[in-house]
């Protein structure tokens, strides 16, 4: 495939735009080479600023779980743009789509409206911090949250310290407030507990990680960390940005039984336009503003463009009770099929799997937590993007993400799929 145009573009944004992207796994730093500039989207499919078409592993990292430009919701987004794009003030769908969600997730009474996955998990800590009044929280290596000045951590050199930060401009004093642990460790957040009593205010988790490829729960770790959470009056919160309307209606806790006190959402809610929110139990989210004293504010919040867009990729999800098992099995199928032939090629590899997220990991046989991602052969899966971007497969590029497979990839794009990775 020829480059030439997003090549030009990518020179020319870099002029304007901090290393020429305004999200750095854009930009390709991961796998090398030129990132590509899309112009277009449809179904399972992508076109590029040089007319290459791609099927699409991606999907806006998630939010496209009914495949690029459904028609139907194409169609309310039309309606909605010729009536207002947005008014800063309370429309009616706003309550349409907060009763349509809390009336279907478990444990669930209120929700708040967010224009992030990022302003959706800082805005949930905040609220535990102010509910509980204490300071500290719990998070794993490897999970993403956002770029919020407290998740931006990475561990210490003990197995159970005090966080440091990760990224200049994070202050050692938001770090202190911030504990590491390794995802699917238990022990270590049992120690964590003990070492400061009665100082945790949160556990924030993915309940499936998707921030250091895919990786799951093992051992009932979540039942684990609820019970925990239970005998210390922490509460646990759900990150389920990538997990959530992705893996079940009612998300991780309904397809874990596990119910948490906060959960925050992103992605699917807003159809493929920029939303996120945060929800919980009345007793929890009555300590908002303006009826609480934890304050939290947005003025794009529940912008009516969003908010359409969402409730009717809900509603779609919701009125095809197959939808999640078809999705999984388009994703099982991709799974056995390129671990038969990466077998068959005696290419070591590790896939990680659970309803229609996966990830591809080379040289490692199994994959628990962070260090295990790490651990992977880079290298090689920076070639195998490469080639199967060649030839007409577009991956997340990074091996540290998740593919997102959409209801619109059938047995063609599988198919186109299988023949790139035969010939790798």
């Amino acid at each position: 495939m020829r480059y030439q145009r997003s090549s030009a573009l990518f020179d020319e944004a870099y002029q304007y735009i901090p290393g020429g992207v305004n999200s750095p796994v854009r930009a390709f730093k991961s796998v090398g080479g030129v990132p590509v500039f899309m112009k277009s989207a449809k179904g399972a499919y992508l076109t590029d600023a040089d007319d290459n078409v791609y099927v699409d592993y991606i999907n806006s990292w998630g939010p496209a779980i009914l495949g690029h430009t459904h028609p139907d919701v194409l169609e309310e987004l039309k309606i909605q743009a010729e009536k207002g794009f947005s008014f800063g003030a309370p429309t009616e769908l706003e309550t349409e789509i907060a009763k349509f969600i809390t009336e279907n997730v478990p444990n669930i009474d209120q929700i708040r409206m967010v224009s992030s996955g990022t302003e959706a998990c800082m805005s949930a800590v905040r609220l535990a911090r102010g509910f509980t009044g204490r300071d500290k929280i719990v998070k794993f290596e490897g999970c993403y949250h956002g770029h919020s000045d407290s998740f931006l951590i990475k561990a210490g050199s003990g197995a159970a310290t005090f966080g440091n930060p990760n990224s200049p401009g994070v202050t050692a004093g938001t770090a202190k407030d911030t504990l590491l642990a390794r995802y699917n460790d238990f022990e270590q957040v049992e120690e964590l507990f003990k070492k400061n009593p009665n100082e945790i205010a949160a556990i924030i988790i993915e309940p499936i990680a998707g921030n250091m490829g895919c990786v799951l729960p093992e051992n009932d770790f979540l039942q684990k960390l609820r019970i925990l959470c239970d005998e210390n009056g922490t509460l646990l919160i759900f990150d389920e940005v990538m997990t959530g309307f992705r893996l079940a209606f009612g998300g991780a806790q309904e397809l874990f039984n596990v119910k948490a006190d906060l959960v925050t959402y992103g992605k699917v809610i807003g159809g493929g336009l920029p939303v996120g929110a945060f929800a919980g139990r009345n007793e929890i989210m009555d300590h908002l503003a303006p009826k609480g004293g934890v304050y939290q504010a947005g003025t794009l919040s529940g912008n009516p463009l969003a908010m359409r867009a969402g409730l009717k990729t809900l509603q779609i999800i919701k009125n095809n009770p197959e939808f999640f098992t078809g999705l999984a099995e388009t994703t099982e199928v991709l799974d056995i099929e390129i671990g038969k032939i990466l077998t068959e090629k005696g290419i070591q590899h590790k896939i990680n799997r659970q309803g229609s997220m996966m990830s591809v990991f080379f040289d490692v046989e199994v994959v628990s937590n962070f260090d295990d991602a790490q651990k992977a052969n880079h290298s090689k899966f920076n070639k195998f993007f490469h080639h199967m971007l060649e030839n007409g497969i577009y991956l997340p590029p990074s091996g540290y993400e998740t593919y997102f497979i959409s209801d619109a990839i059938k047995d063609a794009e599988i198919n186109l799929t299988l023949d790139a990775v035969r010939t790798f």
